[in-house]
């Protein structure tokens, strides 16, 4: 039985040094010198005696231990808290790096792409600029004050005089470019009489400025055309898009979309229009030689008022069979005070807003 306790102490010790040496490295030291003791316990069995009680190193040894554990061993509790916020520390550096990295490629990206949008503008001719006001359809002021016509498309007048689905276009154009960076590319031009710059305006930079898709997605001039605001309007030598905003301007038609809605012919001057005949420009001819010739023979009045309306009746475009164009009402009205019926070859649909078969009735 007594063999029995003293095995049992001993295992029971030898568990209490493991746990203690586990729980508190620096407890190896009393560990160290139990093991000492024991050593010297069983040396004076073999009658080696060294220490003449080595059962007090073991005693030693074991208070050693414990002291160490109870003055360096940390709570359960205190361990756990700590191994979590060690675990959360470790986290937040962790997803701090990843993001880290992805910022910073993210920034080479955004860095690079900025490189290539940097190059396609010079190599396209685009500089950028701030739109501060928007004049009318197809007028915009800059930040630094210059003014900007856009090129190749006309809008109808909304300002010293008013046209048809002038004041929409004017402000479609401003809710699209008020205050906005856009990118601005010449033709041939640099202004027009006015000293305003002759320019088409970009919302986005085009990697191929002459690609249909990319004129339809990010030209401002072809929005414009496409979506019913203006008409294609050519005027040498800035004809690079001219094509393209005849088509984009057909198609707009073709769905009644915008001024179209008005009238085949729109409403106001562009590529669309019909021409003037050259039988009117031959009658006018005609006149203009015969009002000379009645003028140099010195005739009777009679003669002379009988030559200036045989001369009326040959200039005359229905007598002749041709058109006569006028940009607009008032330019009409110039020439003919109180209007044109549908049947005389200066009338044109768009000027016949009521659709009663007469156009530009005061």
């Amino acid at each position: 039985m007594k063999k029995f306790i003293i095995w049992f102490l001993l295992i029971f010790l030898v568990l209490y040094l493991i746990v203690a040496v586990i729980t508190t490295p620096v407890s190896w030291i009393g560990l160290l010198l139990t093991l000492f003791g024991l050593y010297q316990v069983r040396q004076q069995k073999k009658g080696k005696l060294t220490f003449s009680k080595p059962g007090r190193i073991v005693g030693a040894g074991i208070a050693l231990t414990f002291i160490l554990v109870v003055l360096f061993a940390e709570p359960a509790e205190k361990t756990d808290v700590t191994e979590k916020e060690a675990k959360v520390t470790n986290e937040a550096e962790s997803k701090k790096q990843i993001e880290g990295k992805e910022a910073k490629e993210e920034a080479e990206k955004i860095a690079a792409e900025q490189k290539v949008k940097e190059e396609t503008a010079a190599r396209l001719g685009l500089v950028m600029a701030t739109i501060s006001k928007v004049i009318d359809g197809d007028t915009a002021e800059l930040s630094d004050g210059r003014k900007v016509r856009l090129i190749g498309v006309n809008t109808p007048e909304s300002t010293t005089r008013h046209e048809e689905y002038g004041k929409e276009a004017s402000n479609y154009t401003k809710s699209k470019l008020e205050g906005k960076k856009v990118w601005l590319q010449k033709d041939i031009s640099e202004t027009d009489r006015y000293g305003r710059l002759l320019r088409i305006v970009w919302l986005q930079i085009p990697n191929n400025d002459m690609d249909e898709s990319e004129i339809r997605t990010k030209m401002f001039n072809a929005d414009l055309v496409l979506n019913g605001y203006a008409e294609p309007y050519t005027y040498p030598p800035d004809v690079k898009y001219s094509d393209y905003f005849v088509k984009f301007a057909r198609e707009a038609r073709e769905q009644n979309k915008g001024l179209w809605a008005f009238g085949e012919y729109g409403t106001t001057k562009g590529d669309l229009d019909p021409k003037q005949s050259s039988s009117t420009v031959s009658s006018s001819s005609s006149a203009k030689k015969s009002n000379s010739n009645s003028s140099s023979n010195g005739s009777s009045s009679n003669n002379t008022r009988s030559n200036s309306s045989s001369s009326n009746n040959s200039s005359s475009p229905a007598s002749s069979g041709g058109t006569e164009y006028f940009a607009n009402c008032t330019e009409l009205r110039k020439a003919y005070p109180n209007g044109v019926p549908s049947n005389h070859p200066a009338y044109q649909p768009k000027m016949d807003r009521d659709k009663d078969g007469y156009a530009c009735e005061r």
